[in-house]
């Protein structure tokens, strides 16, 4: 199984040269540090920073550059700073060219629920709502199943949703997937897990289909 870094490390690997890439709380702040050296990539992040880098060495942080978790960032050359209401037009406008969020639970038609569990206080859903509803290429980093070993990727979700059928795919501890109109595609598997782990971890429909390689990270 994969470790959160594993899990940014192979998302990584879907960023593609000249993309504009929104990146959410959690597990998707890592994947910039996993970027390939050899292309040029533009993270955007919705508190108003465009051209984020990675995550600073112990000693090097500057509380007044942070990310919409609030996390201290680097920025790389070129890096501008903007209000909220510039960067929700780059949003709503379709300038991005993929999402990468994380999430509560997936449904296996693409539902997402990421920003609210009933009975906990929350500050609200923040940008997601906005993304997922501008978004065309949505990808999901999370684990697979929850603290107690329950699934999270379901036939429905049970959270409040964020967005409805906008998932493209997901890449957990486990697996990498494709939602399709028949469910959950299964495309890869982590280094040392066996299908037969993904399916007991997979609520909503699981596809196999053919040999499923195992993850190159």
């Amino acid at each position: 199984m994969l470790d959160k870094n594993g899990i940014a490390k192979r998302i990584a690997k879907e960023v593609k040269n000249g993309y504009y890439v929104n990146l959410g709380i959690g597990i998707p702040t890592l994947v910039a540090n996993f970027v390939r050296d050899d292309i040029e990539v533009e993270f955007q992040s919705e508190n108003g920073v465009l051209g984020m880098g990675p995550f600073p060495f112990e000693g090097d942080e500057d509380a007044d550059i942070i990310n919409a978790g609030k996390q201290t960032i680097t920025t790389l050359p070129g890096a501008s700073f903007f209000d909220s209401a510039m960067s929700f037009s780059m949003i709503r406008g379709q300038h991005v060219d993929l999402t990468i969020l994380g999430a509560m639970e997936v449904s296996e038609n693409g539902d997402i629920a990421n920003w609210k569990i009933p009975g906990k206080m929350v500050k609200g859903m923040g940008g997601a709502m906005d993304l997922v509803a501008s978004a065309e290429n949505i990808i999901v980093a999370m684990m697979h199943t929850n603290k107690r070993g329950e699934s999270k990727l379901l036939k429905k979700c049970s959270l409040p949703l964020t967005g409805v059928a906008c998932v493209k795919k997901i890449v957990t501890n486990l697996a990498v997937l494709e939602i399709t109109s028949q469910g959950f595609k299964l495309l890869e598997r982590a280094p040392g897990t066996s299908i037969d782990d993904i399916k007991k971890a997979t609520e909503g429909t699981l596809l196999v289909e053919g040999d499923i390689p195992e993850m190159r990270l």
